[in-house]
């Protein structure tokens, strides 16, 4: 279960059951509350592979290296801190120690078997057995959410990497050769370092710069192709 919560009032602001916690679900679910509640100042994690870096089980993270999901906290101005034991996170771990004892039988005694079906009661169970009895009143009021006014989280929250684009204008990324469909403001891009994002629906994207050049679906194929403009043809005058 990927779980957001506030480590000062414990309300719980995104829940779901995944079928493993991974970089795409964890990105989900920043996403979700950015999206819902605004830009919050940190992220207290574990030290998982998807938020740190650890080049040796046991051995302290490289922050030098950031992962994908640092990589975009950072993109946002949002800190990770890693927590060096479970302990470390008592409020979490509490959360978790009680839903694994009354959540199975919330599931069971409604007859859900499913995740679908769980996840959809999950949003009302949080909301009204949750939040509702165990929310704490914050020691100041206000919120220290900042509405995001952007139009990026999409690409912010993508697995990037960057590539050249070859001499017959294609991208390869993933065993997938991405064709870069002609520009308007340069002629060739072969050569040219250019971002590839994967996002979370599983589409991808091409970026140079600030200029987008192009979405394609997860095996490749070219979304929405540029219109061809047919030159249109001038009337001759006729004496």
């Amino acid at each position: 279960m990927i779980v957001v919560l506030d480590d000062a009032t414990s309300e719980v602001y995104y829940a779901q059951l995944v079928d493993e916690e991974s970089t795409p679900t964890v990105m989900a679910a920043v996403k979700e509350v950015i999206q819902q509640h605004g830009i919050f100042c940190a992220l207290y994690s574990d030290r998982a592979s998807h938020f740190v870096y650890t080049p040796k089980a046991g051995e302290p993270p490289d922050r030098g290296k950031k992962t994908q999901v640092e990589r975009a906290l950072n993109q946002m101005d949002i800190e990770l801190i890693a927590a060096h034991s479970p302990e470390a996170r008592g409020r979490s771990e509490r959360l978790f120690g009680t839903w694994q004892g009354r959540l199975p039988q919330e599931l069971r005694l409604r007859g859900i078997t499913t995740l679908e079906e769980a996840n959809a009661f999950l949003g009302e169970w949080v909301g009204t057995g949750h939040n509702s009895r165990f929310t704490v009143k914050a020691g100041e009021v206000g919120t220290a959410f900042v509405p995001y006014q952007g139009s990026e989280l999409d690409k912010i929250w993508s697995h990037q990497e960057d590539r050249v684009v070859a001499n017959d204008n294609t991208v390869s990324y993933s065993k997938r050769i991405l064709q870069v469909p002609q520009q308007t403001f340069r002629f060739s891009l072969a050569r040219c370092r250019v971002l590839v994002c994967e996002h979370l629906d599983g589409t991808l994207s091409l970026h140079y710069g600030p200029h987008e050049l192009g979405r394609f679906d997860a095996d490749g194929h070219l979304l929405d192709p540029p219109a061809t403009k047919t030159p249109r043809r001038k009337n001759k005058a006729v004496a």
